[in-house]
């Protein structure tokens, strides 16, 4: 027999004589299954189905005698496997903590933004209202003025008492107005 042709023979018998059955003590089955990797607590196995762990505590004594299996090994190997899930735990618990922590304070600045934006919003509003007011002031004024030059009439009369009330009602407007962006104006400081 040729070297090449008896070195694939020895490799198909391997991979066959290392596919095997395992029955867990609670009948559970793993048929054809391949061992990818023995740890201190169990085995790992290969199906046609996926990959799964079995634990030692799970296989006969038999399955146990075959791959050594120490309890003592085992029990200090889940413990610092616990140990280690723990610290990654942990530490993705603090990366989590600070990602919220992050998120809230963007939050809050957006807040924040968004209250400055507002208060300057209703500034600007304000001031464009005064303008306003002084305009229509300035215009009431002037009219006021040119008809008490005039001889009036009782018509005239009524539209200067009425051009007095505008104004009148004008200034109280203003002076709240002027409140209102003092008071905005100190709150943005």
């Amino acid at each position: 027999m040729s070297t090449p042709l008896f070195a694939i023979l020895i490799a198909c018998f391997a991979s066959i004589a290392l596919a095997d059955d395992f029955k867990t003590i609670n009948g559970k089955e793993y048929k054809d299954a391949t061992v990818s990797r023995v740890e201190p607590d169990g085995i790992v196995l290969k199906t046609k189905s996926g990959i799964s762990k079995v634990y030692f505590t799970e296989l006969p004594k038999e399955v146990q005698q075959r791959f050594n299996y120490n309890p003592q090994n085992a029990a200090a190997y889940s413990a610092q496997q616990a140990a280690s899930y723990a610290a990654t735990q942990g530490q993705q618990q603090k990366q989590l903590d600070q990602s919220q922590r992050q998120q809230d304070t963007a939050a809050q600045n957006v807040a924040k933004v968004g209250q400055i934006e507002a208060t300057v919003n209703d500034i600007n509003a304000l001031q464009g209202r005064y303008a306003q007011i002084q305009n229509q002031e300035a215009i009431l004024q002037q009219r006021i003025h040119e008809m008490e030059g005039w001889h009036l009439g009782r018509l005239e009369r009524a539209d200067l008492e009425n051009f007095r009330r505008q104004l009148s009602d004008l200034r109280r407007e203003e002076r709240e107005v002027k409140n209102q962006l003092n008071q905005l104006q100190k709150a943005q400081r």
